[in-house]
């Protein structure tokens, strides 16, 4: 049975159970997610993300826009987002189309990683090929003992994308193997819950 659902409501599940996930778990990386792609050489890629937060009813995430990720994101924009929260037993995936975000609320997002991994992301090429670490090194401890440089700056090619979903799929674990499945999708700009089978 299909039934109409408001996204307020399938957010609050999210956030729910993210919160009693971080409860449980006490994880560092509670909100890391695997993000999902169409490489350029048609296969599948993956690799996992930190989620930013949920505004204006999308997923954002923040990264390198000339990295591999970035790259495959502009050559086609959908993409999925796969949560998997060990403690509580549940997976949520996200399926959606990624859109850039522009705007100072990228500078915040910057400003909230830690300061080394803010030099790295000035000072690492995210994804080419390496041809000497020690040279790489050398570059972060310049930046890193540069004591007339209090703030980092986000380089140009540091961004976020704004994941807006069409399909969100809560799985909660069952020990008889008949998993509780429920699938929330939007269309026509509705939002329509079910039931699905394990």
């Amino acid at each position: 049975m299909v039934v109409e659902i408001g996204f307020d409501e399938i957010i609050s599940l999210f956030n729910n159970g993210l919160e009693r996930e971080m409860q449980v778990h006490k994880q560092k990386l509670p909100y890391a997610c695997c993000l999902s792609t169409e490489g350029l050489d048609g296969f599948p890629n993956a690799r996992f993300v930190s989620l930013k937060e949920i505004r204006n009813e999308e997923f954002v995430i923040t990264g390198t826009l000339t990295s591999r990720k970035g790259e495959e994101i502009n050559y086609n924009n959908k993409v999925a987002l796969t949560f998997w929260w060990p403690e509580t037993q549940q997976q949520v995936r996200i399926q959606g189309e990624a859109r850039l975000i522009s705007g100072s609320v990228l500078d915040s997002y910057f400003s909230e990683r830690n300061r080394e991994s803010q030099i790295v992301s000035v000072v690492s090429d995210q994804g080419k090929e390496l041809h000497d670490l020690n040279e790489l090194i050398l570059k972060f401890d310049t930046v890193a003992n540069n004591t007339e440089i209090s703030k980092i700056r986000r380089p140009d090619n540091w961004g976020g994308y704004a994941i807006v979903p069409f399909r969100i799929e809560f799985l909660v674990f069952s020990e008889s193997r008949f998993h509780d499945r429920t699938l929330y999708e939007r269309k026509d700009q509705i939002w329509q819950k079910k039931k699905i089978q394990p």
